[in-house]
C-alpha cells in the first residue's frame, strides 16, 4: 500500500505533532501541543482548522457514471443535482456495509467520491467493467476543515461566490484567496463548517491564509484527538468502529435514510430486504456515570445478560459527562433504560439517551430559521 503525506506535515510538526498516527495510509496529526480539550472549545465557540486530506477523493466519470454508482451505492445517484454532496453507503452481497461515502456531484457526469477506511475502490474496481465508466484516485488534492460558528465570517471575505447562501451539504468551485477551490458547506464537527478541497500546490497558502485571516477571531489549528471528541459528542459514526458485527447492516447504525429500495437494482439489495426487521443490535447514545472515558468495546449488561459493546466513546469536557456510542440489543434500547458498563472487575452505571449528544436538535448545522 503507497503510503500518502500531506504537504502540511511540516506545518503539524511545528504545532507538536509527532505524525505518528496513520488513517488511510497517510500520517495525521493526531495531536498537537494544545489541549485537545481546549481545542473542542475553539471549534464549538469560535472555529478550528483540520487537515483531513487523508480522505481518500476518487473521480468518477464517463457516460455509464450514473448506472455505476447507482449499481454500487444504496441510494439513487441520479436524484442529486450538480452542486449536491450526496452521502450514501455500500454493502455487499450479503447486505454487510464495505463503506460509507459522500459523492460530490459536479455534473456534466462528474463525480468525486470522499471515503474512508472502507473498500469502495475494490469495490468499484470489481463492478466497473460492467459500465463505461472511469474511475480514478486523485491523491494531489488536499482538503482543510475550517469548523465551527465562526468559520463563515472568516471565509466569507476571500471569495466571490456568496458563501452565506452555500445550503448544507451542497458544493461549488470557485476561488479563496485568489486560488482554485472547491468549497463545501458540511464537515464533521457538528456546527457550521466549510471543507476547502485544493491542489496540493495551493493547500499551505490556503492553510496559512485561513489563519491568517481568522488569527484575531480565535480561529488555531486543532487536531484529529479533538476531532474524536466533537464527532462523538455530535452523534457521527465512524467507519468501521462503530459496525461491531463483521456484517453489520445500515439498519443497524439507524442509516435507513441512505437505502433507497425503490431503485431497480444495486449490489446487496435483496439481502437488505431480507435483513430488514431482523436487526441483532442498533446503535445507541448512553451517558456513562464516571468521570472519564470508558475504553471502546467494553461489554454492556442488563440484568447481569450481555445486551452490547461500546462502540465510540470521548469524556465531554463541554458538557462534562461521559458519552459512548454503543451496538445494544433492540429490546434494550428504549429512552431511559439502564444498563451496566463492565471494564475488567469495575461496573459504571449508563442510561439510554438521545443522539446527537450535543444539539440534539441539529440546529447549529441546521437552523430553524
Amino acid at each position: 500500500m503507497t503510503k500518502r503525506n500531506s504537504v502540511l506535515n511540516d506545518r503539524h510538526k511545528a504545532l507538536g505533532s509527532d505524525l505518528s498516527s496513520s488513517w488511510n495510509d497517510m500520517a495525521v496529526p493526531q495531536n498537537y501541543l494544545a489541549c485537545p480539550y481546549a481545542e473542542a472549545e475553539i471549534v464549538r465557540n469560535k472555529a478550528g482548522l483540520f487537515d483531513v486530506s487523508a480522505l481518500k477523493i476518487v473521480n468518477v466519470g464517463g457516460p455509464g457514471a450514473v448506472a455505476f454508482l447507482n449499481h454500487l451505492l444504496t441510494t439513487d445517484i441520479s436524484k442529486a443535482k450538480p452542486g449536491d454532496s450526496h452521502i450514501s453507503n455500500i454493502v455487499d452481497k450479503n447486505g454487510a456495509l464495505v463503506d460509507d461515502i459522500l459523492v460530490y456531484v459536479d455534473g456534466d457526469g462528474k463525480y468525486r467520491v470522499s471515503h474512508g477506511g472502507g473498500g469502495f475502490e475494490e469495490a468499484a474496481a470489481a463492478a466497473k467493467g460492467g459500465f463505461d465508466v472511469t474511475v480514478a484516485r486523485d491523491d494531489d488534492v488536499h482538503i482543510l476543515s475550517l469548523q465551527g460558528p465562526l468559520s463563515l465570517e472568516t471565509l466569507a471575505p476571500h471569495t466571490p461566490m456568496n458563501l452565506a447562501d452555500l445550503a448544507y451539504f451542497h458544493h461549488q468551485k470557485t476561488t479563496l484567496f485568489g486560488r482554485p477551490v472547491s468549497l463545501a458547506r458540511g464537515g464533521y464537527s457538528g456546527e457550521r463548517g466549510y471543507e476547502v478541497f485544493c491542489s496540493s500546490a495551493d493547500a499551505p497558502f490556503l492553510w496559512d491564509s485561513i489563519l491568517a485571516a481568522g488569527k484575531d477571531k480565535g480561529i488555531t489549528p486543532v487536531s484529529w484527538s479533538c476531532l474524536d471528541i466533537i464527532r462523538v459528542e455530535g452523534g457521527l459514526l465512524f467507519f468501521p468502529f462503530d459496525m461491531t458485527h463483521v456484517d453489520t447492516t445500515p439498519w443497524e447504525v439507524r442509516a435507513d435514510w441512505t437505502v433507497d429500495l425503490s431503485k431497480p437494482d444495486f449490489i446487496g439489495k435483496q439481502a437488505l430486504i431480507d435483513k430488514k426487521g431482523k436487526e441483532r443490535s442498533f446503535i445507541t447514545g448512553l451517558e456513562v456515570w464516571h468521570h472519564d472515558a470508558l475504553p471502546p468495546l467494553s461489554t454492556v449488561y442488563a440484568d447481569g445478560k450481555e445486551v452490547g459493546v461500546l462502540t465510540s466513546t470521548t469524556f465531554s469536557q463541554h458538557l462534562m459527562k461521559s458519552l459512548a456510542m454503543a451496538q445494544i440489543a433492540p429490546e434494550y434500547t428504549k429512552l431511559g433504560t439502564q444498563l451496566v458498563v463492565r471494564v475488567n472487575n469495575d461496573e459504571y452505571q449508563a442510561t439510554v439517551v438521545r443522539m446527537p449528544f450535543y444539539d440534539p436538535m441539529r440546529l447549529r448545522t441546521h437552523p430553524a430559521t
